[in-house]
């Protein structure tokens, strides 16, 4: 897997259970190779405005990633997984799409580094 991938994996929901669903691979961790993958969810009504970002059917890179209807990328839903954790890659995303959350969540990791307050 690389990034770029849509794969499937066990998530943990809010009440504790697992279910496998999509999401994108957003970089390989060093040293040891495991995954910073972010959720991805048929829940529209869940997106954050100007942070996670909806592909749908009329999107370029949609018939490539595997999904089979319009999907909210979820940047706040993250996980880092070894890769053996996962049930497969079921397709991918631009490499435009995938700079662009990166790009996304390093800048909000960036703001809330600004925000920090030592107790």
């Amino acid at each position: 897997m690389k990034e770029g991938d849509v794969v499937l994996t066990a998530f943990e929901q809010a009440d504790g259970k697992t279910k496998n669903r999509p999401a994108i691979v957003l970089r390989v961790m060093r040293p040891f190779g495991d995954l910073l993958i972010c959720g991805i969810s048929r829940q529209l009504r869940h997106q954050v405005a100007d942070f996670d970002e909806i592909i749908s059917p009329t999107d370029s890179d949609f018939p490539s990633s595997g999904l089979t209807s319009t999907s909210l990328i979820r940047l706040g839903f993250l996980a880092l997984l070894p890769a053996d954790e996962f049930l497969g890659d079921i397709g991918s995303i631009s490499s435009e799409r995938h700079t662009r959350l990166l790009r996304r969540l390093a800048s909000y990791l960036q703001e809330a580094a600004g925000e920090r307050t030592v107790p």
